[in-house]
């Protein structure tokens, strides 16, 4: 009887009437369109004039009087003055679950090989606010990246957020590679946000690979769709990473890159008529990324533990999308072009990289040999110039003398090859065992 009396009540208020909007004009990526009423972020569907044809899915991002503004999920093809505009109520949602995982898919969590989606997934919406500061358990323990320059020198904890800053071409990809084969996180979840066509292809067979792929879900934006798409890339790997959290999964998020979504924000913003801040970038790109980047890290449930790329133009590391990330994300690390071109792979600078969460992670003994071994590279580095061109004499300063000593082994133990994998334990007894015979040759 009660579900009787609630089922009646849904009925009264359901509305039978269907509500249409009229496309009046189309500037560049924007769609303007009277009617009809709807709220920002929410999905419609504008319907072309031509028989058969399916809809364009677009969404509302701002109003001008009494219009709203729309973008396309898609080019914009057979959009004229008044196609009906249809508002469905709700915002993006994807469909996701178990099934989901060895599948590369789009930003709308539709299948790229355009293969029909598992049977089993749930409705999921993709913009999820970011969890309760206090629901947040502190990261207590490491987990195992793979790449021993990373789990000894940089120690990443469970549900840390860090950026990888890097110009183009330093081997970013590579390194998420490694990253998703050699972890011991459950499941990986990869953005490819406004990456070459070319490259995704690449990424998947030769980076990845067939092992990475079985753990994996890809969710890629190339760079020639949309900018709406580019940015929904995010939130649906962001979104897909937070629903299997939630069943205590240990979740690897990997975006690359933010830069290119925050671009595409950009492009959202001015085609919106929001004025150009600092290098043309809109006030709505610096509020926008803390919002997505604070929805990772853990809760009572599980962690998600993410790694963002960042591009640096030039390799400037004060440019605005990379300072307002390193302030955001718990640590960064920075891949240099100089250590690539002297044949250092995985190109991380370890001196000007930093893990916020180590010290609470790692044993004391392990930040220790950390510590010493960090400090002779300073200390190398210093005098790098003075030791190439032969001006420094051994024997002047016993630091400097050490610090030579030692260099060679240090450049070998944070070289690794793209196929070597490393345990947790493996890669701290080879570090320790560098520091006790490191100076033996």
């Amino acid at each position: 009887m009660l579900n009787l009396e609630k089922m009646l009540t849904e009925i009264d208020q359901i509305n039978t009437y269907k509500h249409f909007g009229k496309v009046q004009r189309v500037v560049g990526i924007m769609i303007e369109s009277a009617g009809p009423e709807a709220n920002v972020g929410e999905v419609c569907y504008i319907h072309a004039k031509s028989n058969g044809r399916n809809p364009t899915i677009a969404e509302v991002v701002g109003f001008n009087n009494e219009k709203i503004i729309l973008m396309p999920y898609s080019e914009v093809a057979e959009i004229g003055p008044g196609c009906l505009v249809e508002a469905t109520g709700r915002p993006l949602s994807i469909q996701v679950g178990k099934g989901l995982i060895g599948n590369v898919v789009n930003s709308l969590g539709e299948p790229l090989d355009e293969s029909s989606l598992p049977s089993g997934l749930s409705n999921y919406v993709t913009e999820q606010a970011p969890p309760n500061p206090l629901s947040r358990p502190p990261i207590s323990e490491p987990i195992q990246v793979g790449v021993k320059a990373i789990d000894t020198m940089l120690t990443v904890g469970k549900g840390q957020r860090i950026g990888i800053f890097a110009g183009s071409g330093v081997g970013k990809s590579t390194l998420l590679g490694m990253i998703a084969r050699n972890s011991e996180a459950d499941i990986n979840i990869i953005a490819l946000i406004g990456e070459r066509g070319r490259e995704v292809r690449e990424f998947i067979d030769n980076d990845l690979g067939q092992e990475g792929l079985k753990k994996s879900i890809v969710v890629v934006a190339t760079s020639d769709q949309p900018a709406l798409m580019r940015i929904k890339g995010a939130y649906t790997a962001t979104a897909i990473s937070e629903y299997f959290r939630d069943l205590g999964y240990k979740v690897n998020l990997m975006m690359d890159s933010v830069t290119r979504f925050a671009m595409a924000q950009r492009e959202v913003g001015l085609a919106a008529g929001e004025p150009p801040t600092t290098k043309g970038y809109t006030p709505s790109v610096f509020a926008t990324l803390p919002k997505l980047l604070e929805r990772t890290g853990t809760n009572e449930r599980g962690s998600i533990t993410a790694f963002y790329t960042v591009l640096v133009d030039g390799d400037d590391m004060n440019e605005p999308i990379a300072d307002t990330v390193r302030g955001i994300l718990d640590g960064h690390f920075v891949m240099e072009r100089e250590l690539a071109e002297r044949g250092q792979y995985p190109a991380i600078n370890i001196l000007k990289s930093i893990s916020r969460v180590m010290k609470q992670i790692a044993s004391s003994k392990h930040q220790d040999v950390a510590q010493q071994i960090r400090s002779l590279m300073a200390t190398y580095e210093q005098n790098r110039e003075l030791i190439q061109i032969g001006a420094y004499k051994r024997g002047t300063d016993q630091e400097i003398d050490k610090a030579i000593t030692y260099q060679t082994n240090i450049q070998d133990f944070l070289k690794q090859g793209v196929h070597d994998s490393y345990t947790f334990d493996e890669s701290i007894k080879e570090m320790e065992e560098l520091l006790n015979g490191g100076g033996a040759q």
